[in-house]
C-alpha cells in the first residue's frame, strides 16, 4: 500500500531550516522554497513509499524464454541521497545480471527498478541489495548480480572535499555468488568499454 509523503511538514521544516540559517524565508527569492523543496522531495524520494515487494509488482512484467544464459544490462545512470547527509550520490551507473528461470523481464523495467529503489534515502550498499532483491522477486530468479560505482558529495562536498573517487559496491545471489568463472564473466562485461 503506497504511503504519503507529508508535503506540508517538509514545507514547514525547510521553513525553520532557512530562519535557522539566518535567512528570511519572506524574502523575494525564497518565499516558494519551502513549497518547492517539497514538491521535489516528493518525486525524488517517491520510491519510500514502497517496498521491495511493492516495487517487483510494479515492474515485474516478464515475457517466457526458453533459455537460462544470463542477461546484462550495464552502466544504468542514477543518482541518489545518503542518509547519513541527506546528500546527493551521483554520476551513479548500475549494472545487473541475472539467470533466467524461464523468463525475462522487459529490459526498461530493469531502469524502472533501479531508478524506484533509488528514489530513497539510502547507503549505497543497501541500494546494491535492495536492487539485487527486487530483480530476483520480479523475475523470480535466484540468480542476481548487480554492481554500483558512484560518487558521494558527503565526500566531496563536505568533510575529507575529495573529488572523483568512485565507491564501488558488489552484491551476489544464487550462482553468482557460488560461481566465482560466472562471477568474473559478468565483472569482465562490465568493465569491457563497449
Amino acid at each position: 500500500m503506497k504511503k504519503k509523503i507529508d508535503t506540508k511538514l517538509i514545507e514547514e521544516s525547510i521553513r525553520n531550516i532557512l530562519i535557522a540559517l539566518g535567512d528570511d524565508p519572506k524574502r523575494e527569492g525564497l518565499i516558494e522554497t519551502p513549497k518547492r523543496v517539497a514538491k521535489m522531495y516528493e518525486e525524488v524520494f517517491e520510491g519510500m513509499n514502497y517496498t521491495n515487494e511493492e516495487i517487483a509488482k510494479m515492474f515485474g512484467k516478464t515475457f517466457k524464454v526458453d533459455t537460462d544464459e544470463i542477461v546484462i544490462e550495464k552502466n544504468i545512470p542514477t543518482f541518489s541521497y545518503c542518509e547519513h547527509h541527506l546528500a546527493l550520490m551521483y554520476n551513479m551507473h548500475v549494472s545487473i545480471a541475472y539467470k533466467p528461470k524461464g523468463k525475462v523481464i522487459g529490459l526498461s523495467k530493469i531502469v524502472r527498478i533501479v531508478d524506484m529503489v533509488s528514489k530513497r534515502l539510502q547507503l549505497q550498499e543497501k541500494l546494491t541489495k535492495d536492487v539485487a532483491e527486487v530483480l530476483a522477486l520480479a523475475c523470480e530468479t535466484d540468480s542476481v548480480a548487480v554492481l554500483i560505482s558512484g560518487e558521494h558529495s558527503c565526500m566531496t562536498t563536505r568533510g575529507i572535499k575529495r573529488y572523483g573517487e568512485k565507491t564501488i559496491t558488489t552484491f551476489y545471489t544464487g550462482e553468482f555468488k557460488e560461481n566465482k568463472d560466472l562471477r568474473n564473466e559478468f565483472l569482465h562485461i562490465v568493465r569491457t568499454e563497449d
